[in-house]
């Protein structure tokens, strides 16, 4: 594989660096950086979205793994501007970023995601929602139509489920592979998510079990799979249509159904 940037892009991290200006202009132009917002971009690579946010702001954080990038980075820019932490995000305790002065200040999370990492690193990145005002990512198309499908479809499922109840999701603009270095074999989306704040200190552990027991069996009515399991649990749901498959229950309900998981499990 040729270098970008004289880097080659390792096949273990996911990279493919954003290299499309107009493209990054588009990005930038949707978080709208402020000064004093304490912003933290996951996975800079190559720096092009993080030089276009440090046009924007004056000091920015940065999670990266890779440590000839890390190295490269911390060359370009002191830690006076960009505070980075050399980690990886699966793993990384958000809630450790500070704002100037040491104090925990509301994060807004930036990135253009690694694709294999993608549905992982967003359910880890859940613990933290308290502190997150919203997130801005580049992800692949397809997880992105996941991830905002209503209820009826093929595509809603335990990861519409689980993020929508926790945010507000919008598909902002598509992303073609040429836009990367090397280009993907699929295409992207941009993706917002703002956090809900009413639901923000929840703990999702109950709705995550809940979903796994749900969509186990995605294709079979209710009757047969999720109303079993939750009489299981001590759970009542004899206000549910029995035919109705997973995907026809919306996120109110599923949310409502982990509400009365956690009464039965005592929570």
């Amino acid at each position: 594989m040729r270098p970008v940037a004289g880097h080659v892009a390792r096949k273990r991290f996911g990279q493919h660096f954003l290299v499309d200006a107009s493209v990054i202009a588009a990005i930038v132009a949707a978080i709208d950086p402020r000064e004093g917002q304490v912003i933290v971009e996951i996975g800079p690579g190559l720096a092009a979205l993080t030089a276009a946010l440090l046009e924007r702001v004056s000091r920015l954080h940065a999670v990266e793994i890779d440590r000839d990038l890390a190295a490269r980075l911390r060359r370009r820019w002191a830690p006076g501007r960009l505070e980075l932490h050399e980690a990886d995000a699966l793993r990384f305790d958000f809630s450790s970023i500070a704002a100037d002065g040491g104090a925990a200040a509301p994060l807004r999370l930036v990135g253009n995601l690694p694709y294999n990492i993608s549905s992982p690193l967003l359910v880890h990145l859940l613990a933290f929602r308290e502190r997150v005002v919203d997130q801005h990512f580049m992800l692949q198309k397809e997880v992105v139509d996941r991830i905002v499908a209503a209820p009826g479809g093929s595509g809603f499922g335990r990861l519409s489920v689980l993020l929508q109840a926790c945010y507000e999701v919008e598909a902002l603009f598509v992303v073609p592979p040429r836009a990367f270095d090397p280009p993907p074999a699929v295409d992207s989306a941009v993706l917002r998510m703002t956090v809900r704040r009413e639901v923000a200190g929840e703990d999702t552990a109950s709705l995550q079990r809940l979903l796994a027991a749900g969509f186990a069996q995605r294709r079979k009515m209710i009757r047969k799979t999720l109303l079993p399991w939750l009489a299981g649990e001590g759970v009542r749901a004899d206000d549910l249509d029995p035919v109705l498959r997973p995907e026809d229950l919306d996120v109110a309900t599923w949310i409502d159904l982990a509400r009365r998981l956690r009464e039965a499990e005592g929570g």
